[in-house]
């Protein structure tokens, strides 16, 4: 794991996941938003986060997440 993580960015808290009553799951990054899973997608997110420590947690929800920071956002300041 340590060569993924080299600038140890997962040690944080950087996404969070809310499962709502009908399966979905809400995929967070930085307090946004980013994914929806849903179905067979979403039960598969579950059973792999189930039994993991917090930065193996964190690595599976980046690579659920994909690349969706790509360098063109835009900066709300």
């Amino acid at each position: 794991m340590s060569n993924i993580d080299k600038r140890n960015r997962l040690d944080e808290e950087i996404f969070t996941y809310k499962q709502t009553k009908d399966n979905k799951v809400f995929i967070y990054w930085m307090g946004k938003q980013v994914t929806i899973l849903s179905g067979k997608h979403s039960e598969k997110f579950m059973t792999r986060i189930a039994n993991t420590d917090f930065k193996e947690a964190q690595l599976i929800m980046a690579k659920v997440t994909g690349n969706f920071k790509r360098g063109n956002e835009k900066d709300n300041k």
